[in-house]
């Protein structure tokens, strides 16, 4: 099994800055890639942003220009910066990375965190 421990949420006052952690561990042998979603009070779950294993990234238009992710996979760990947020980033952050969790494997599994509240009010 795989487990997911995110970090870093709470209040932030609009303008401000927040950064969220993810640390991945357990039966993995690769990481591939690994990312951030969010949930909104009566919303679908939304990708926030990516970053695969080679460092490509890919973010929601709402949050280019503000948001930052990174990954240090010596550490199986995805961090999101988050620059300049409004109130319409308040949601439920959520980790997920796909792992290879045996060597040889051709498939990855999905694995999410537990989330974490994120809410910017001033």
């Amino acid at each position: 099994q795989v487990q997911l421990v995110e970090s870093g949420g709470g209040l932030v006052q609009p303008g401000g800055s927040l950064r969220l952690s993810c640390v991945a561990s357990g039966r993995i042998f690769r990481v591939n890639r690994m990312g951030w979603y969010r949930q909104a009070p009566g919303k679908e779950r939304e990708l926030v942003a990516v970053i695969s294993s080679g460092g490509y990234t890919n973010y929601a238009d709402s949050v280019k220009g503000r948001f930052t992710i990174s990954r240090d996979s010596a550490k199986n760990t995805v961090y999101l910066q988050m620059n300049n947020p409004i109130p319409e980033d308040t949601a439920v952050y959520y980790c997920n990375v796909l792992v290879v969790t045996t060597a040889g494997s051709l498939s990855s599994n999905s694995y999410w965190g537990q989330g974490t509240q994120v809410t910017v009010s001033s």
